[in-house]
């Protein structure tokens, strides 16, 4: 009767079934995973930057709009009457909202037309503010204010034709 006798298996043989990873394999995937890691925090920062920019263009977007419809809602008379270049705080027409009063800077320039300097006025508003990362943004708008034109109301009354 014969018996089945396995053959005696050597150390290298041993050890090559009882394989799991070696210390090499373990780094490298510990250095993929911190490589991985690292990347979607970047990732995340460079994200929080474009929003916190975005939404201070939307604000300062905001503020101009709202410049403009006051200078708009103003008489001629008035519009001569402004400074030709003014600087205000965010709180000297925003002050019910802290994050706008400290932040920005509004700069406003009225010049008369040299091409008609009795008749129009060009409006250049700009909004000054820093982002969380300490830089600074600034965006722009140009206007004209005509008399008698858009922007300058006047009424009449209109007799009836006959």
């Amino acid at each position: 009767m014969q018996t089945s006798e396995r053959p005696a298996l050597s150390p290298a043989s041993r050890l090559r079934q009882r394989r799991g990873f070696t210390i090499f394999e373990t780094a490298m995937s510990a250095a993929i995973l911190a490589m991985g890691i690292a990347t979607s925090i970047v990732a995340m920062q460079q994200g929080y930057r474009a929003i916190d920019v975005a939404r201070g263009t939307t604000l300062a977007s905001q503020i101009l709009q709202s410049e403009i419809e006051r200078i708009r809602m103003m008489s001629w008379s008035a519009v001569q009457a402004l400074p030709a270049e003014d600087k205000f705080d965010g709180a000297t027409f925003f002050s019910a909202n802290p994050d706008i009063a400290g932040k920005y800077t509004i700069y406003r320039r009225v010049e008369a037309d040299p091409d008609r300097p009795s008749d129009v006025y060009n409006i250049t508003l700009s909004v000054t503010w820093n982002s969380s990362d300490g830089r600074s943004h600034t965006r722009s708008f140009r206007s004209r204010y005509v008399k008698n034109g858009l922007y300058d109301y006047y009424y009449t009354s209109a007799s009836p034709l006959t």
